[in-house]
């Protein structure tokens, strides 16, 4: 009497033959398809700022790796940094593009630049930002006017005072930033309408 294995030993159970028959391991059609990914990360832009060789002392000796701040943004106001070590530079610009992505925060831009002034601090370093005129540009120097373009400001006037480290400006750039308000935003916190705060600064 024929028996029926199906339920019963170990076996391997790979499908070597027969019409259609795979390895039982999902090689079959559709062989090489990843889940669906979100393609929002596609309207980021990203740009690295400064690359770094640094170094840990351990028990061992020193370890040397490489620091990579990169920043991120839509260039329609959302904007942010990061940073990456790593061994190989690769592996670190990837790493400082997904902190970055972590951390986006929103600029209002009012006609192509900011809203007011605004001076950012962090640690050593201060970054004055200004607003202004149409056809003015980025007057900046090259941490604050990648930050900048990146965030989608076509024109501002800033300085950057102290402190000249890459990542020190950038962090400081993205605190003025963070200071940012239109004049619908301080009419809501105080309770007011637009018209009344132009009457008050007149």
């Amino acid at each position: 009497m024929a028996q029926d294995n199906r339920g019963g030993g170990r076996g391997r159970g790979r499908g070597r033959g027969g019409p259609g028959g795979g390895r039982g391991r999902g090689r079959g059609p559709g062989r090489g398809r990843r889940p669906h990914q979100d393609r929002r990360d596609d309207e980021f832009d990203s740009e690295i700022i400064d690359i770094r060789r640094v170094s840990k002392v351990t028990k061992g000796g020193k370890n040397f790796s490489f620091r990579v701040t990169a920043v991120v943004g839509d260039r329609k106001g959302r904007i942010s940094i990061g940073k990456g070590n790593a061994i190989e530079i690769p592996a670190a610009m990837q790493k400082a593009i997904r902190d970055a992505k972590k951390t986006m925060i929103k600029v209002p831009i009012v006609n192509g630049t900011l809203p007011h002034e605004a001076l950012g601090k962090f640690k050593a370093a201060n970054v004055v930002l200004r607003p202004a005129y149409p056809g003015t540009g980025i007057i900046a120097g090259r941490t604050v006017g990648t930050i900048c373009r990146i965030a989608g400001i076509d024109n501002i006037l800033t300085k950057a005072l102290d402190s000249t480290n890459p990542l020190n400006l950038a962090r400081a750039t993205i605190e003025g930033f963070k200071q940012m308000r239109t004049p619908e935003q301080v009419a809501a916190l105080r309770d007011k309408t637009v018209e009344d705060l132009s009457y008050e600064t007149e």
